[in-house]
């Protein structure tokens, strides 16, 4: 009898430890906080107050037990820093490995190793593919159409870009959360870094373009193959020679003050 009573009584405390599902409210609830990542940026942890807040509302329901909450919370305490547009997918995706922790499929130590390599492999492409494709991209097709005479249109691309970074984001999430760590396999499938060197070309086009709509006078071939050339020519001297951007920058821009200067002088002194 006494043994049957200390049986029923553990089963309670079993009970309360063992990890639950996660409902979609809850889910929802941290798929929000990711908006909040840098709201509490700081020089030693950077993101991670915003990583722990976005990580709690799951934390709290996947670890029943206030021991291993305390541990997994400890766990996002730590250093974090990727680019924002993709911490839902990273939220997703360390959800569904602390679930297998908690269920014992993985060791909690794997947690560090993981988060450590995703973070920052994912910072390098959102930095290449979102900071210095895609919103440039956004950015450059807005001032066409507003040289264009076309307000509302840019307007209208401004609230579609919008709504499409959300639905990305909500997307990532759920993909992160459902499939863990196989999600990265699928994003190294789609080559996003070279998607982000093909976009700065466009990018590039794109700007010849704007130049044409905004440029205040006639437009002379030669001009704008000479131009060509000095860019091309810069490029090459930053990435070849290795010299520095500012430094190319400012010897063009003496360049361009002191061509009707040199203009003058070799009219003085042509024959």
């Amino acid at each position: 009898m006494a043994r049957e009573a200390r049986v029923s009584a553990a089963a309670p405390a079993e009970a309360a430890a063992r990890p639950r599902s996660l409902a979609w409210r809850t889910l929802a609830s941290c798929l929000v906080r990711t908006y909040l990542v840098g709201a509490a940026f700081n020089t030693r942890g950077m993101q991670n107050v915003g990583l722990a807040y976005a990580m709690d509302p799951g934390l709290v329901i996947i670890y029943p037990s206030p021991e291993r909450l305390a541990e997994a919370r400890a766990r996002y305490a730590r250093h974090y820093n990727t680019h924002p547009f993709w911490t839902p997918m990273l939220v997703g995706i360390f959800l569904s490995m602390e679930r297998k922790i908690a269920r014992g499929l993985f060791p909690a130590q794997m947690m560090d190793g993981v988060k450590g390599t995703t973070i920052y492999t994912l910072s390098a492409i959102g930095d290449s593919l979102f900071g210095g494709s895609v919103m440039v991209l956004w950015s450059i097709c807005t001032i066409i159409l507003l040289a264009a005479g076309w307000p509302g249109a840019a307007v209208a691309l401004g609230a579609l870009c919008f709504l499409g970074l959300q639905s990305f984001k909500a997307a990532t999430f759920l993909l992160g959360f459902r499939e863990g760590l196989n999600v990265l396999r699928r994003f190294r499938r789609w080559d996003l870094i070279n998607w982000g060197q093909r976009l700065k070309m466009v990018n590039g086009a794109l700007l010849v373009l704007f130049w044409t709509l905004a440029w205040p006078g006639p437009i002379l071939w030669w001009q704008w193959v000479a131009a060509g050339g000095v860019l091309g020519a810069t490029a090459w001297a930053v990435n070849v020679l290795g010299l520095t951007r500012e430094l190319v920058g400012v010897m063009l821009l003496a360049g361009y003050l002191a061509w009707p200067i040199l203009v003058k002088l070799f009219a003085m002194f042509a024959p």
